[in-house]
Parts: C-alpha cells; sequence; structure tokens
C-alpha cells in the first residue's frame, strides 16, 4: 500500500469517526430528532455528499453510535467485574455500571437499545462489542451454571427496564439502590451451582 492510500484511508477513518461523534454530541444536547444529515453535515464542515459517502442516511449513522456504545459498555463493564471479582458482588458491580451508563448517557443508550436499528442480538451476525457486553453479565454467575446464559438474559433484561421507566420518569429514580439490590439478591442468592435442564444457545 502507498503512502498516499495509507493517508487517504486514515483521513476517511477520521472523517467517519468525526461523524459518529458529532451526531452523538448533537442527540445528548438535542435528542435524535434534531440528528439529521443536513445538521450534521453543518456541524463538521462537510459537504452532504461527503457525508452519504460515508454513511447512507440517518439509519447507518444510528447503528454506528450504537455499535461503538456497545463498546464502551462492554469495556465498562468488564472493569467493573475485574474490579470486583467476586460472586454476587461482582453481578452487582456490573449492573451498577449498567444503569450509570445508561443514566450518564441517555441519547446513547437510547440508539442501542430504544431506537429501531438493524444490529441483531443473540444471533449468528450479533457485532462482538455486543457480545462482549452480554459476555460480561455472564462471567457474573459460575461456570457449572448451565443456566447462566438465561440468568444473564434476564438480568440484563430486568436492568433495561429499570433504566427505561426511570428514564421516562415512570418509577423514581431515587430509588434505583434499592432496586438493583433486590434485583441482584433475587438472581444470584440461590445456589450458583449446576441448575436442572440444558444451558440456552447464543
Amino acid at each position: 500500500m502507498s503512502a498516499i492510500t495509507e493517508r487517504r484511508e486514515r483521513e476517511r477513518a477520521q472523517r467517519h469517526q468525526l461523524i459518529i461523534t458529532a451526531a452523538r454530541e448533537l442527540a445528548e444536547a438535542e435528542g435524535w430528532e434534531a440528528v439529521t444529515t443536513r445538521r450534521l453535515a453543518e456541524r463538521v464542515e462537510y459537504s452532504q455528499p461527503v457525508l452519504y459517502s460515508h454513511f447512507n442516511g440517518k439509519d447507518a449513522i444510528l447503528r454506528a453510535v450504537a455499535i461503538e456504545g456497545f463498546g464502551e459498555l462492554a469495556a465498562r463493564l468488564r472493569s467493573a467485574r475485574l474490579a470486583t471479582p467476586e460472586p454476587p458482588e461482582s453481578l452487582h458491580a456490573v449492573c451498577r455500571a449498567y444503569l450509570e451508563f445508561a443514566t450518564e448517557q441517555p441519547a446513547l443508550y437510547q440508539a442501542m437499545f430504544v431506537l429501531p436499528t438493524d444490529v441483531k442480538f443473540a444471533h449468528a451476525e450479533t457485532p462482538p462489542p455486543l457480545r462482549a457486553a452480554f459476555a460480561e453479565f455472564v462471567s457474573c454467575f459460575h461456570p457449572d451454571n448451565l443456566r447462566r446464559e438465561l440468568s444473564a438474559e434476564v438480568t440484563w433484561s430486568a436492568l433495561h427496564g429499570l433504566a427505561a421507566l426511570s428514564d421516562s420518569g415512570r418509577i423514581p429514580p431515587n430509588g434505583q439502590t434499592e432496586r438493583l439490590d433486590f434485583l441482584v439478591t433475587q438472581i444470584a442468592g440461590t445456589p450458583d451451582g449446576p441448575a436442572q435442564g440444558s444451558e440456552p444457545s447464543h
């Protein structure tokens, strides 16, 4: 590869990232309704044709933002788990980190879990960053537990419910600590030994 080609690819990658970052910043400031290709083109000072050379529309930008978010979430959950490696404290730490992530970056969380995208969950085409985030929940349960993936799914589902209901004001945000303690106690309060049945496939 020539030096010119390398430079062009580097510049293209930088433009690509700049568009994603601009979309995230605009969404966090004004909501996803404000994120349009025209607004983004103005914000990054590129023409709309240049923007469309990277993304074929808002849906593609939303998908890129979501995948970047999954990578950041996975890193955050992993850091929380490694800092508190012993169960059930590890599960509690990971759950707390998840809720903090959702609260601190609501627009990013919406892109990842609320707004419609073509990102596939629990599928052969699931992006690696999303798999990595789910794996952090799985790792909070004993390897001999044949239902550890099911436990991880239910935990994640409950956390998403807490995050979504709190964000919409349907449950008081000041009760999250008690809810989290209750959730972890209910999920991790049973022995981590082998459960009946087979492990669900993903």
